[in-house]
């Protein structure tokens, strides 16, 4: 009696599940499932990250340059939004970040700018996997709150 071909797919579906049984054992006995692969981060998201770091600063009132200057910037396509005031050279595993922001007075500028490096090192660190070669600040301006504490009216 000749196998026909329903029963030699059958007998070839049999081996193929014994064969995925096999290998869904083994993954199962391994914990952790390495698969590789590249992975590139766009610099406008770095760029974002390093921003709102650098933001989380107290003392830090805004990121970019002055406002006129900003519009031309992003009316023209040079520069955007959620990457304003920061600018970055990135490779796959370190990263140059300058930065250009305004305090508000009353802080004590090279302090702040101390944090701005730890914090905006320590967020592309964590998030990116990118070590900080080099966070180089400018500070474009100082802000003055409308009301300061202790201001009399």
């Amino acid at each position: 009696q000749l196998p026909t071909w329903k029963e030699e797919e059958v007998e070839e579906s049999k081996i193929k599940e014994k064969e995925m049984e096999q290998r869904l054992w083994e993954l199962n006995k391994v914990k952790e499932i390495m698969v590789g692969g590249e992975t590139s981060i766009d610099d406008d998201v770095i760029a974002a990250i390093a921003g709102a770091a650098a933001q989380e600063v107290e003392g830090v009132a805004s990121m970019g340059t002055t406002s006129i200057q900003r519009s031309i910037s992003e009316s023209i396509g040079r520069s955007e939004k959620r990457s304003r005031g920061v600018e970055i050279e990135a490779g796959k595993k370190e990263a140059i970040i300058d930065l250009t922001l305004h305090i508000i007075y009353g802080f004590n500028i090279p302090n702040i700018i101390i944090d701005v490096r730890k914090t905006v090192a320590t967020r592309l660190l964590d998030l990116c996997g990118l070590v900080a070669k080099e966070v180089n600040v400018t500070v474009a301006g100082i802000e003055f709150p409308e009301r300061m504490p202790g201001k009399l009216e």
